[in-house]
């Protein structure tokens, strides 16, 4: 659905990705007086503060988590707390332009999303850890997992993920027309706010279809989320999910690779995605969920969850 699909820009397009370098200063978390606020960032070496979530023990195996366009770590809060609960470490953070992370005028594209996962990665001395990423958040997975230094990444997941690539051409006619995105851009302009309503009540979590059972929460905390974030970052990130080519990265990736995808996705569609990702896998496992939408992470936990434990305890 192509007319839905322009309302809901849901992913982000990479371009190549750089990670085996940590270029970051360490870790900065803001000194701790009794009753002053603390926020866990990062600094990059341009000096973006990148904003995390680091629950349980250091000891655990780590799942991170990659949210999508244009949203936040709290994305993931129901994942977070259900692999909290089992005994994983979880982390999850903004990407630069989105959420608590600072606003960034440039470096908004797939290269710098990666490398300011590699410096996390390198700042918190993460090893053998698990990769997932949801819509965008799954473009920068598949970038950095491609370029990681070895012993880092144990496994990846892409859960309706942009990859191979989204844009229409040549070489990608199942894709969308550049002018979806154009639509995405000009919604932004013209009225973010607005257009951060239309997205989550229609297409992307499917509460446009008939007897969709419609979660007014679910939309207004995907607005706030939005809203947090950066205009220009936003707008730039729409280039990133939309036109970045993930094919050479897809078949570089060494380790195992869970796609899950629901069929009736408006906002990456099914089968210009995980179907053609898991032929360029080496080690790729197709999952497909019928009916369910780009956002069923949030819709269907009680789907999506368990079997993100089993491929991750396999």
């Amino acid at each position: 659905m192509h007319g839905g699909l322009a309302l809901a820009a849901a992913a982000v397009l990479p371009s190549k990705a750089l990670i085996a370098s940590s270029g970051a200063t360490l870790s900065s978390q803001t000194s701790a007086k009794p009753g002053a606020k603390t926020m866990t960032t990062i600094t990059t070496k341009d000096g973006v503060e990148i904003f995390y979530k680091d629950w349980g023990s250091k000891d655990a195996q780590a799942i991170v988590f990659h949210h999508g366009w244009p949203l936040s770590a709290d994305d993931w809060d129901n994942q977070m707390m259900f692999f909290l609960e089992k005994g994983y470490r979880v982390i999850a953070h903004d990407r630069r332009g989105h959420g608590r992370s600072t606003q960034t005028a440039t470096g908004n594209e797939m290269d710098t999303y990666a490398a300011d996962v590699a410096h996390l990665v390198a700042s918190l001395e993460l090893r053998n850890a698990i990769h997932v990423g949801h819509s965008t958040g799954g473009g920068e997975v598949a970038h950095y997992v491609a370029r990681a230094q070895a012993g880092r990444v144990a496994k990846a997941v892409l859960i309706s993920a942009v990859p191979p690539i989204m844009v229409k051409s040549d070489k990608n006619p199942g894709g969308l027309p550049i002018e979806v995105f154009d639509g995405f851009r000009a919604a932004l302009v013209a009225n973010r706010a607005q257009f951060y309503v239309d997205v989550p009540a229609g297409p992307f979590y499917g509460y446009n279809r008939p007897g969709a059972k419609v979660s007014q929460g679910v939309i207004d905390n995907w607005w706030r989320q939005g809203m947090m974030g950066g205009a220009k970052a936003h707008y730039d990130c729409i280039k990133a999910f939309s036109e970045t080519d993930f094919t050479e990265d897809l078949k570089n990736i060494d380790v195992p690779v869970l796609l899950m995808h629901g069929d009736d996705d408006q906002i990456v569609p099914y089968p210009d995605s995980a179907p053609l990702s898991a032929k360029l896998l080496k080690h790729g496992t197709l999952q497909t969920y019928d009916g369910l939408p780009h956002g069923m992470c949030t819709t269907h936990p009680e789907v999506i969850n368990p079997d993100l434990l089993a491929f991750i305890k396999a």
